[in-house]
């Protein structure tokens, strides 16, 4: 998120109106909640005796009672020249780096993008689509392919899966299903997202 000279902050791109209320809220309780500023937040981040980002917010965890959420955006501002959850361009590149996944993140993109009033959010394990909640995501997977979720029963099409519980995108997707090629992408997955869509 940039930080102006005056220190108001922006909120993350990538999020539906309902997620900039409550990234806001997790801005607005810190202080409240915990009777220290951001700023001040931010100079203890910085003491933290690990360089990785997962072990400093661990760290802030562990040592400092914080949640998850709020030691992102602590660390987002203490140190913001590593790559940031809220930075899209830099977290697509990273995660979508094998052409043959990103090849199929293409083609969902172009069939998302069919549907009015959608967002796409880049996380750093997935990338999501939202109406008002989130309505699908995907992952790159090993060898050239993508998982991906929609916020759907998994009785919706033959071909998709319960959701697994090691994946990282919201409960709201309850069916899953491996892509192996962006010819996939068909009007059976624009079907699965449209569906999705009325869901969210």
């Amino acid at each position: 998120m940039a930080v102006s000279e005056k220190g108001s902050k922006d909120a993350p791109s990538g999020l539906t109106e309902r997620q900039q209320k409550w990234f806001a809220s997790v801005q607005a309780s810190l202080e409240r909640d915990t009777g220290k500023t951001l700023d001040e937040w931010v100079k203890i981040a910085r003491t933290c005796p690990h360089g990785k980002p997962k072990a400093r917010a661990d760290w802030l965890r562990e040592h400092h009672g914080l949640g998850v959420n709020r030691a992102a955006h602590i660390l987002s501002q203490a140190f913001p020249s590593e790559m940031r959850w809220d930075d899209a361009g830099p977290l697509r590149a990273a995660l979508w780096a094998d052409p043959a996944s990103e090849a199929i993140l293409q083609a969902l993109e172009t069939a998302a993008g069919k549907l009015p009033d959608i967002t796409t959010g880049q996380r750093k394990s997935f990338t999501a689509w939202s109406r008002k909640v989130q309505m699908a995501a995907a992952r790159p997977v090993k060898g050239g392919h993508a998982m991906v979720g929609f916020a759907v029963d998994p009785g919706a099409d033959p071909r998709l899966a319960p959701r697994g519980k090691s994946e990282s995108w919201g409960d709201r997707l309850k069916g899953q299903m491996l892509l192996t090629s962006p010819t996939e992408v068909d009007a059976s997955i624009e079907a699965l997202l449209k569906q999705a869509w009325e869901r969210s």
